[in-house]
């Protein structure tokens, strides 16, 4: 990989990973609800969960896309349901007692988020469109340096917005509040399935 595509990969992930989906929308939920450190694993499992996704799909699972395009319908219908599963757990967590912890719930575990990059719409688009402007199928060390490019820019892009989260407990501190932003928080999410549902 030449210069030039490597310096145009790196800016595809950094743009791709800190604007807003699924899994920031969730960190940013998590950090908020539960704190930067039990949050910790969910990013991590992010990060790392969508790296070694990048290499399954660029070493050959892609050859079962274009073989059976069915797959991709229901894989898309499949993430549609489970994000609509998730916005109402995020809508319906539970608020702070008093003492400021958590009365039920908790926050995704690295083993959880990495299973949910299989069913996340966005990090879909983001794995087959860099391994498809920026590596041949195939080609080892190309799928690699694309899942290392995005772990290295999504684990700091994602942290953003974790800490954006932490930030907002201090505002968060009532019952009422709590369960306002949770509610938006779902909303935000459910509208990150309109690029799926308009056929993009």
């Amino acid at each position: 990989m030449d210069q030039t595509l490597f310096i145009a990969l790196v800016g595809f992930a950094f743009v791709s990973s800190i604007t807003p989906g699924p899994n920031n929308m969730m960190l940013l939920a998590s950090g908020a609800n539960y704190g930067f450190r039990r949050t910790l694993p969910h990013l991590l499992g992010v990060s790392f969960g969508h790296a070694f996704m990048i290499v399954v799909v660029g070493l050959g699972l892609i050859q079962v896309f274009d073989a059976y395009p069915i797959t991709l319908q229901i894989m898309k219908w499949g993430s549609v349901a489970y994000l609509i599963y998730l916005s109402w757990k995020i809508a319906n967590a539970a608020p702070k007692k008093a003492d400021g912890s958590v009365t039920e719930g908790k926050p995704f575990t690295a083993l959880q988020a990495a299973a949910f990059q299989w069913v996340n719409p966005k990090g879909w688009f983001m794995a087959l469109t860099a391994l498809s402007a920026y590596t041949a199928t195939h080609d080892l060390i190309g799928v690699v340096t694309v899942a290392v490019v995005f772990a290295m820019t999504n684990l700091p892009s994602c942290t953003v917005w974790v800490t954006m989260g932490q930030q907002m407990r201090r505002f968060l501190t009532s019952p009422g509040r709590l369960r306002a932003f949770n509610w938006t928080m779902a909303v935000l999410l459910i509208l990150t399935l309109i690029p799926i549902l308009q056929g993009h």
